[in-house]
């Protein structure tokens, strides 16, 4: 068995409104920027899951033998010079219960919906966890 290309849903509950977003690829290039709203912002992200269950593809980072991630860029980072933030947010992938690995392998979309703001108000930034971890849409 090969790679299977899957989808990966990242939805950001409260993004921060006029911020810029993006999904950032392993050469630190913001890939298509939105500009959030008031509501949840989405991002699906094309990965490979090989048959070993390794997460591959151009927006996959590692760390280690085992820890796969992938980045949100926030403000400057996202290709928005005039923002005053220059974050990423840190999604860990490696740690998805195998259940819905399985699932993705045929078809459905895993999604982990993720706090957009820190305690302070601001752009959540460094490793952002979702509360409710992963599910299927």
């Amino acid at each position: 068995m090969g790679d299977t290309a899957v989808i990966l849903r990242l939805t950001i509950a409260d993004p921060v409104p006029g911020v810029a977003y993006s999904l950032q690829d392993k050469d630190n290039h913001p890939i298509d920027p939105v500009i959030a709203s008031e509501g949840p912002l989405s991002f699906d992200v094309p990965v490979r899951l090989s048959a070993d269950n390794r997460w591959l593809g151009p927006f996959v980072r590692r760390e280690g033998p085992e820890r796969r991630f992938v980045y949100i860029a926030i403000g400057q980072s996202a290709g928005d010079p005039g923002s005053e933030w220059s974050r990423r947010a840190k999604i860990d992938i490696h740690d998805m219960p195998e259940a819905l690995r399985d699932a993705a392998r045929v078809g459905a979309v895993p999604e982990i919906v993720l706090p957009g703001r820190g305690k302070d108000g601001t752009p959540a930034c460094a490793t952002v966890r979702g509360p409710e971890g992963w599910k299927l849409v």
